[in-house]
């Protein structure tokens, strides 16, 4: 049987009762498998319940509300980083009313299940055989003798069929889309992504930015009406899921997100097909697979919160990139500093690219991909939490942990943020329950990254810093690793999310910058102003530049040409202003251009003067 759902927040609070509470942040609706403790462990958020006493009479006590056929628990111990509590041993008992209570038992008496010999990894007891009751109650029997009485949990049951029973009707959840819902190991993943090209060859395409540390290939689908190329004026757009290889809703969401596409596009829906149409998709749904196989093995409840996290080597991904973010801000600070900072495509230091570096292959296999791409906009699913964080992700001040540091393009980030969370089931939903510690609802379930907690060397802001592309984080639910069971009410949660968020890649003003001939200028610099981050045109010189609704003048500006603005609106209607610029080049670059023709070299006014000088003086 499934998980009931104590970590998916499914049971709500006031399904959860105890005997005691040592205090309210203790209480038994923090009793929940993998739940998180504030780094204060203070008294509303803490790690787990732990009882008012340590005595064999205490409980916690779960209400499925309905029959249900119990089959298992999961129990942990207390999360944090200060004081070492667990449960080594308990009974379990199931009532009908939750007055007359029945305990396990076997032949020689009371069943006593063992418990946790730490506090972090789970442990799982199967019921020697299922019973069927509404109520189950954990009662410790023994527990750390260092430690004290606490317990994070999760019941397995199925909820018999009632017909009754309208709590459950009204809760219930289902979907209409014919779709795989299932946990995908590295093969079964290969294998969807092929049936996906043969459904819909024309628009797919199938290929690897690298490996992993273990050898296994980074693999990506590129959908779009021609698979393979880049089409001038065509915006390029990312998802990447699996950074963190243990968060495994987000490469779920992706594949399902693939299939969708594909059969959308085939029945003719015109959104899907104009999408599609107008735009490059990228998706790359397992950054850190390697990670992911020990997850895989453990099993979506056993896992714990970390194992799996990190690649092969120990790295996290996510916090793996080049920190440019103290490069720029030195380069601010130090007005008479003698090395200059551009505020965009920000070159990666020396120090990172050599051989010595800490970085994992999948980091520089990702930085390869968008180098080579010229990505639009780009969101990286993960898991843990529901809210959607914007750069920066580090702070600017270095002696705090937490503080709202914005980018130029502040206001353009927070509407992408609040474009995925707004159209999310759950994420702007004032009732809804905070995952762990915190609440992201006065931000409507949106954060700068760096005032909820500082990272250095993110894949957001190298990513703002280092390319074109606007990244954000989008955290999809607050199990990392759901149950199957549970996939298609998340695809549901998120799957309009997912597809506004690709839709904003239209947003603000694109266009070509071309010389005099008509062709077009790559690297050239486009500012707007007011916004201290410009971006550059590629191969092409085709460029996009993700703006909100309103007017500004937009110029540009090429080595060897003259520079050039103009006045651009940007409406409240989808779909980017063209904004094309042509421009020739300075006189200096005209005569070295008809010198070279002709084998000659200008010679610069200082060398003249100096040859001038020379002359006069010999004649003299």
């Amino acid at each position: 049987c499934p998980p009931l759902g104590l970590e998916t927040l499914k049971i709500t609070d006031f399904q959860l009762h105890a005997s005691t509470a040592k205090r309210y942040g203790l209480g038994a609706h923090r009793g929940r498998l993998n739940i998180q403790a504030g780094v204060n462990e203070n008294d509303f958020y803490d790690g787990a319940w732990c009882a008012g006493r340590n005595d064999p009479y205490q409980w916690i006590e779960v209400d499925a509300r309905r029959l249900t056929k119990f089959t298992g628990v999961i129990t942990q111990g207390r999360n944090s980083l200060w004081s070492s509590n667990w449960v080594t041993s308990y009974r379990v008992l199931v009532s009908n009313d939750s007055h007359a209570w029945t305990a396990v038992r076997n032949e020689s008496g009371d069943v006593i299940f063992e418990g946790n010999s730490e506090k972090e990894i789970p442990v799982l007891n199967m019921l020697p055989v299922p019973l069927v009751a509404r109520y189950i109650r954990i009662n410790p029997r023994s527990w750390f003798e260092e430690g004290s009485i606490c317990m994070r949990l999760e019941i397995l049951g199925c909820p018999l069929p009632d017909p009754n029973n309208y709590y459950h009707r009204r809760n219930e959840m289902t979907t209409t889309d014919n779709l795989d819902f299932k946990h995908h190991n590295y093969k079964e993943m290969r294998q969807l992504m092929k049936t996906v090209n043969k459904m819909c060859p024309n628009i797919t395409r199938i290929y690897n930015i690298g490996k992993s540390n273990q050898g296994l290939k980074l693999y990506a689908v590129e959908i779009s009406d021609n698979p393979g190329e880049h089409e001038v004026g065509e915006p390029e757009f990312r998802y990447i899921a699996g950074a963190h290889g243990n968060e495994v809703l987000g490469r779920e969401l992706i594949l399902l997100l693939m299939q969708f596409m594909c059969q959308e596009y085939l029945a003719g829906n015109p959104r899907i097909v104009h999408l599609i149409e107008d735009t490059r998709i990228h998706l790359l749904p397992s950054v850190n697979p390697d990670g992911y196989d020990k997850a895989y093995k453990a099993g979506s409840e056993l896992g714990g919160w970390s194992l799996g996290r990190w690649t092969q080597d120990g790295i996290d991904i996510n916090n793996n990139f080049p920190d440019l973010n103290s490069l720029l801000w030195e380069s601010e600070d130090e007005k008479k500093s003698k090395r200059k900072v551009p505020n965009h495509h920000i070159p990666i230091p020396d120090w990172y690219l050599s051989e010595n570096a800490t970085v994992a292959v999948e980091t520089r296999a990702i930085i390869a991909w968008m180098e080579k791409i010229p990505f639009v906009l780009g969101g990286n699913l993960q898991g843990g939490e529901l809210v959607v964080a914007y750069p920066y992700d580090m702070v600017r001040s270095m002696w705090k942990t937490q503080d709202y540091t914005p980018t130029p393009d502040d206001h353009v980030f927070r509407w992408l943020a609040y474009s995925y969370a707004s159209t999310h089931r759950l994420m702007t939903d004032a009732r809804r329950r905070a995952c762990h510690t915190e609440d992201f609802q006065k931000e409507d379930g949106t954060v700068n990254g760096a005032s909820w907690h500082t990272v250095a060397g993110s894949i957001n802001d190298f990513s703002y810093l280092h390319t074109n592309c606007f990244e954000l984080s989008i955290y999809v639910g607050c199990d990392k690793y759901p149950h199957e069971s549970e996939l298609p009410e998340e695809w549901e949660n998120n799957r309009e999310s997912l597809i506004v968020f690709m839709e904003q890649v239209h947003r603000g003003i694109k266009g070509i910058v071309k010389d005099v001939h008509g062709k077009g200028i790559p690297n050239a610099v486009i500012s707007v102003e007011g916004v201290n981050h410009d971006i550059r045109t590629g191969a092409d010189g085709d460029y996009w530049r993700l703006l909100n609704p309103g007017e500004y003048v937009v110029g540009v500006k090429a080595e060897g040409y003259t520079a050039a603005t103009k006045t651009c609106e940007v409406g409240y209607d989808m779909g980017a202003t063209q904004c094309d610029f042509t421009i020739s080049k300075t006189n200096l670059a005209r005569i070295k251009e008809i010198m070279k023709k002709f084998g000659k070299q200008p010679i610069s006014l200082s060398i003249r003067r100096l040859r001038q000088r020379a002359r006069q003086w010999r004649q003299q």
